[in-house]
């Protein structure tokens, strides 16, 4: 039995006048993914999330959520209340304490007490701002107030989560405690979309991920396919002696290419198309060939080369 289908798109296109932001994707992720969009700025990640959000109608398409269609031209209650929507640039209140914001939105979705401030104070746990409850907006630093943000998105309980560039503009400890509060979701088991051009904030929160260039959804595909498919193995190599020793040995093995130099270290990277007992053998020769090495581990090329690499491939 196949995953029930969070998001389907058929044909989704946007056109402005004669510009198209978003052009005939066919987009589709399963019930309880983290899935990562990623592209440039101008690749369409921003009108792909809005029009999944109902705020754009789409100039030709469907779109499916749990298997019900957005119909046009009307409001789609019912399915508004299954999806939160944090887009890039949602304005918070300066003058309200983060309790009567929380309390706002909590009563434009029509929460009625007891469960309103239940679920009030279940989002602040959830976001760590619970000893923050009576301070004044204004006060919060940059990545608390997207954290209240998010508060704000969850509140109402959806199970589709649509988050466009959550974390730009965030320091990298605020950019953590995002990740941690994101991974807490998916394992409370709602679906997560969420862009980025920061591809190294995707890697590590990411089931799938989805490439967006120029309006078209060039890849789509779990994080493990896209490495099975696209990474290379790498073998980092230190030695205690000679360097120049170390790379003629490597040079011996015919499974071992492009032998680089890390600037700086005794350290020298290589490409490697071996099986685990490949480099087993390999670093077996190594000692016997009386190389003291002092650091031998096997690595894979991460997103960011996979995307760059990607992107060479396609431009060629």
């Amino acid at each position: 039995m196949t995953k029930e289908l969070a998001i389907s798109t058929r044909g989704l296109t946007k056109q402005f006048d004669r510009y198209i932001a978003v052009n005939d994707v066919e987009l589709q992720v399963a019930a309880g993914e983290v899935y990562g969009l990623i592209g440039p700025n101008g690749a369409g990640k921003t009108t792909l999330i809005r029009m999944l959000a109902a705020a754009e109608e789409p100039t030709t398409g469907e779109i499916y959520i749990n298997g019900d269609r957005f119909l046009r031209d009307q409001s789609n209650p019912k399915l508004k209340q299954r999806l939160g929507y944090l887009p890039d640039d949602f304005p918070v209140y300066e003058d309200l304490t983060v309790w009567d914001y929380l309390d706002y939105f909590a009563r434009l979705y029509r929460l009625r007490e007891p469960r309103r401030t239940q679920r009030m104070r279940e989002v602040l746990e959830l976001v760590q701002l619970t000893s923050k409850r009576k301070s004044l907006i204004a006060t919060l630093s940059r990545g608390m107030k997207q954290r209240l943000s998010l508060a704000r998105t969850i509140i109402h309980e959806p199970i589709l989560l649509l988050l466009d560039e959550p974390v730009s503009g965030l320091d990298p400890i605020a950019r953590m405690q995002f990740r941690e509060i994101i991974k807490t979701l998916r394992e409370a088991g709602m679906t997560i979309l969420i862009s980025s051009h920061v591809l190294s904030d995707l890697a590590e929160l990411c089931t799938s991920v989805g490439i967006m260039e120029l309006g078209y959804l060039v890849e789509s595909a779990s994080l493990s396919e896209l490495y099975r498919r696209l990474s290379r193995q790498q073998i980092i190599l230190a030695t205690l002696g000679d360097l120049d020793a170390l790379k003629a040995e490597l040079k011996n093995n015919p499974l071992v290419d492009n032998c680089e130099v890390l600037v700086g270290k005794n350290q020298v990277r290589v490409q490697f198309s071996g099986t685990p007992d490949d480099s087993a053998m390999l670093l077996r020769s190594l000692v016997e060939a009386g190389i003291p090495l002092s650091e031998f581990h096997c690595t894979q090329e991460d997103l960011e080369t996979i995307f760059l690499k990607m992107g060479h491939q396609q431009a060629s």
